[in-house]
């Protein structure tokens, strides 16, 4: 027998699972900017250090084309990072990274700040919270490979990502926050340069 308190319940628990965020409306909100710039701010927590170590510099992220990374301080390093690898500019051209199993970190860092939850979800289990105003999504590894790595992964954001946290199986971890973020704004001189 439904009571009038047993009813509000199930037609609250009821609208909040049809308004439940999913990884799909998470991506389609997420890829509709066509370009992202601003500041980061990367700390890296290794625990045999009593500091973490910090990286700063300028981000510019531009839809099916890569990404551009400066570091600025404490060094001035300029990384392009598009789909087929990771290039560095060395004052004159570009210079391709020849790492090992650079593809496959290549692949999760454009899928983790592009959004691309279908992607992700090769080698996460995705759980998604929050609206698209204020959202979390947690990437928990299901394959050998990320289970070796990662603890987790947890993106914050809005509108755009607004914060990673990589936690390492050893117990490191790396914060990535981005601020002075602008959409669909010309892009700076040097990612223009990155993105020829």
């Amino acid at each position: 027998m439904f009571t009038p308190k047993l009813l509000l319940t199930v037609s609250l628990f009821a609208s909040a699972s049809a308004w439940a965020l999913t990884p799909a409306e998470l991506t389609t909100h997420l890829q509709q900017p066509n370009t992202i710039q601003g500041q980061f701010v990367q700390q890296r927590y290794l625990k045999s250090l009593p500091k973490p170590l910090q990286t700063t510099g300028q981000f510019a992220l531009q839809k099916q084309i890569g990404l551009f990374w400066h570091v600025q301080k404490p060094l001035d390093v300029q990384l392009r990072v598009r789909p087929n690898g990771i290039a560095q500019w060395d004052k004159k051209t570009w210079r391709n990274s020849s790492q090992s199993g650079q593809a496959a970190q290549v692949k999760l860092f454009m899928a983790v700040l592009g959004g691309n939850t279908q992607e992700l979800s090769k080698q996460f289990d995705l759980d998604v919270s929050g609206s698209l105003k204020q959202w979390t999504l947690t990437l928990r590894p299901k394959t050998t490979i990320m289970k070796q790595v990662f603890q987790n992964i947890t993106i914050q954001g809005d509108q755009v990502v607004r914060q990673v946290e990589l936690r390492e199986k050893q117990g490191d971890r790396t914060v990535m926050k981005f601020t002075q973020t602008q959409i669909n704004q010309p892009l700076s001189a040097a990612a223009t340069n990155a993105f020829k």
